[in-house]
This record gives structure tokens, sequence and C-alpha cells, in this order.
């Protein structure tokens, strides 16, 4: 009984601190949508602190690739106390919390970098690279690689409804901007499906 209770305790800690960092990747989500950006946000954790946080930056550097993952990773390998020596898998003790699954092209960039494991709140369910429309992160078979997991589901409630408040606003920045004038916002969330 007293490992069953160990075991208990360690993984409702281990959820505390997931919930913990995941609100961290929340506020930049907030920071992002406050921006004008689809509001995702990440942070990036090693030796139990962030070591970098950022935010989309797509609309504000016209620049589709400017993902929030992307800004974090040049942070982190532009710095050289984070970064420094040229290694294969610089990101190999590292853990990614982000609001939305990874899409594919973060996704790849995070294996060959060799990202220990990542947690995400929602599906990305148009371009998601860890599963929800190719998994990437391990799926995949890679020559050179290593696979990490990626586990969703953390503030999936709050970060869908982030980016619903963002979906439900005319985005001036869109080439052509849809008409949302007569759009509701939704509250209703379903169920996670497993695939």
């Amino acid at each position: 009984m007293a490992t069953k209770k160990l075991c208990q305790e360690t993984a409702q800690s281990a959820e505390t601190t997931h919930l913990h960092w995941m609100q961290e990747a929340m506020s930049m989500a907030e920071e992002a949508l406050a921006a004008s950006e689809v509001p995702v946000g990440c942070v990036f954790v090693r030796n139990d602190r962030i070591i970098a946080k950022a935010r989309n930056r797509t609309n504000e550097l016209r620049n589709a690739t400017r993902h929030a993952e992307l800004e974090a990773i040049d942070s982190i390998l532009a710095d050289p106390e984070l970064t420094p020596e040229a290694v294969r898998y610089p990101l190999s003790d590292t853990v990614l919390y982000v609001t939305v699954e990874p899409c594919i092209m973060c996704a790849s960039a995070l294996r060959q970098l060799g990202i220990k494991e990542v947690f995400y709140g929602c599906e990305n369910d148009k371009f998601g690279g860890c599963g929800s429309v190719l998994g990437v992160n391990q799926d995949l078979d890679h020559p050179r690689h290593p696979s990490y997991k990626a586990t969703g589901g953390y503030c999936r409630d709050e970060a869908i409804m982030v980016l619903r408040r963002f979906y439900v606003t005319e985005n001036t920045n869109a080439p052509v901007p849809k008409q949302k004038a007569t759009r509701v916002l939704k509250t209703e969330i379903l169920p996670r499906t497993e695939s």
C-alpha cells in the first residue's frame, strides 16, 4: 500500500508541475492575443526553471515561420549560457509546454533539436505534428533524430477558449479579412477524442 500511495503522490506532484508550467504558457498566449496574434504561447523548461518563453509573432514580423516554439528556440540557441557549445541535440534535457499542439513544422524542428518531451493544451486539427494530423514526433521513423513523447490535454479548455476569442474577432492582418461581425463566441467544448 505504501508504494501505491507514493506513486499516487508522485503522479499528483508531476500533474501539479505540468499545470504550473502550462499556466506560464497560457500567459504567453494571452500576451499574443493582446498583440492581435494567433494566441499560442510556450515555455521551455530545463532543471525546473524556464529558460525561454515566447508567443506567436507571425503578424508582427510578417513572417509565417515565427511560431512561438521557433521564437523561443532562437533565443535558446542564441544564448551562450543556455547553449554553450555546438551539440547535435541542444534540447535533449529540455521540456516544452505549449498551449496548442505543435504544427508539423515546429514538431519537426523540435525532433531535429532533440527535445526531451512536449506537453500541450489542445489539439491542432489542421496542422498538428504530434499526432492530430501527422505524428512527426514519433510515428515517423527517422534515421538520425530521436523521437519524443508528446502529451496533450493540459489546460485544454483554456487553450481552446483563447483561440476562439481570437477567431471570433476581425483579423486585420489577414490578406482578405473575413467579415465576422455576426459571429458568436462558442463556450461549449466537446470532450477530447482519442485516436
